[in-house]
């Protein structure tokens, strides 16, 4: 485990807000909510492993940025769906692209395979941490859980 943190912490030094165009906790939400259409406000807090106050902060800058938008449930009031606009897959998609250079860099030493192999083996070990997933893996939340 320890190894790992490591290895976590090599892709979190190198992505700056600089090289993503935005902070990588945005990137992580928005990548939730491109898997997550529509997805409650709680459910992104949960998600995230944020407490509703910080996503509440978290979505003002997003919104801000023109990058989600927050609607009412029609089925509940109470409850905020959040949706990402056509402007936040744009940067998303820029983020993303970026952050794969980083994941190049960081594994630059494991073969095409051997990469595969450790993305199935943590995704595995994921799904064993996380037996409340009860929905097809998605790398989204293999990012936000680490």
């Amino acid at each position: 485990m320890v190894l790992l943190t490591r290895l976590a912490k090599q892709v979190y030094r190198r992505s700056s807000e600089e090289l993503l165009g935005m902070h990588l906790r945005l990137l992580m939400a928005l990548s939730y909510l491109r898997d997550h259409d529509q997805a409650p406000q709680q459910e992104l807090a949960e998600a995230l492993c944020m407490d509703a106050n910080n996503v509440v902060l978290l979505l003002n800058e997003l919104e801000e940025l023109g990058h989600v938008a927050r609607r009412r449930d029609p089925e509940d009031r109470r409850r905020h769906l959040v949706e990402l606009t056509t402007q936040g897959r744009r940067a998303l998609a820029r983020a993303e692209r970026a952050q794969e250079g980083i994941e190049d860099e960081v594994l630059q030493a494991l073969d095409p395979s051997e990469r595969a192999v450790l993305w199935q083996l943590l995704t595995r070990a994921l799904q064993g941490a996380e037996p409340a997933m009860n929905e097809p893996y998605s790398a989204t939340i293999a990012s936000i859980s680490t």
